[in-house]
């Protein structure tokens, strides 16, 4: 990884390596002494997001063991509403920020049909997805998620219906000039992904963004 970076976001990010590469290797391990030197990272990479983020050992084990399988980066939905040029934002109740209304994508669901339905849930407004803003790497420009890799999704939408409501991790519901900005919840949304938007709004042929 090019540029400087924190030590303790580098000891995240080694710890989040480590634990990916012993779930694949006690996924594909033939006999018992791989097996429990695969084990052995788990338990170290768990130690050292541990010492290096906000969640203990027990807790990033019970992850890791959740993660069965192939180790994959998640991914992260999220829509960028406009109404009379102004964008909406919620605020999270868990850290008391605004960000984007979005979350983890769920299995089943396309990505449109996930942007709508968390945009619904989040804001209480009816919306339509109709252009593709970016595809990011949610760990670059912003605060990183405390362990997952993932990758963010932003999607422009229409406001189709409904009104604003709050909901269960939601405090408040507004719209914003975009030289006006809260505070925002970086590791959901952060500066870059709205001037993106703002560039999309501004230039109907502008290409997707990407990592």
């Amino acid at each position: 990884m090019s540029g400087k970076e924190d030590p303790a976001s580098a000891w995240l990010r080694w710890a989040r390596e480590i634990q990916a590469i012993s779930g694949i290797g006690l996924l594909f391990s033939k006999n018992h002494h791989d097996e429990k030197n695969f084990s052995r990272l788990q338990e170290i990479a768990a130690e050292m997001a541990e010492m290096h983020s906000n969640m203990d050992y027990t807790r990033a084990m019970n992850i890791f063991q959740d993660q069965s399988g192939y180790v994959t980066v998640k991914v992260d939905v999220r829509g960028a509403v406009i109404q009379d040029g102004r964008i909406m934002l919620v605020k999270e109740i868990k850290d008391g920020l605004w960000c984007l209304p979005g979350g983890w994508a769920d299995v089943g669901e396309t990505p449109s049909e996930m942007v709508a339905r968390e945009v619904w849930e989040e804001s209480g407004y009816n919306v339509v997805p109709e252009r593709l803003v970016g595809v990011y790497d949610a760990n670059r420009g912003g605060r990183p998620i405390s362990f997952f890799h993932a990758y963010k999704i932003v999607f422009m939408c229409r406001i189709t219906g409904g009104h604003a409501r709050t909901s269960p991790e939601t405090s408040a519901v507004d719209f914003f000039d975009f030289d006006d900005l809260p505070v925002l919840s970086s590791n959901r949304t952060n500066e870059r992904h709205l001037e993106h938007v703002r560039a999309c709004l501004m230039d109907p042929q502008r290409p997707a963004a990407f990592d």
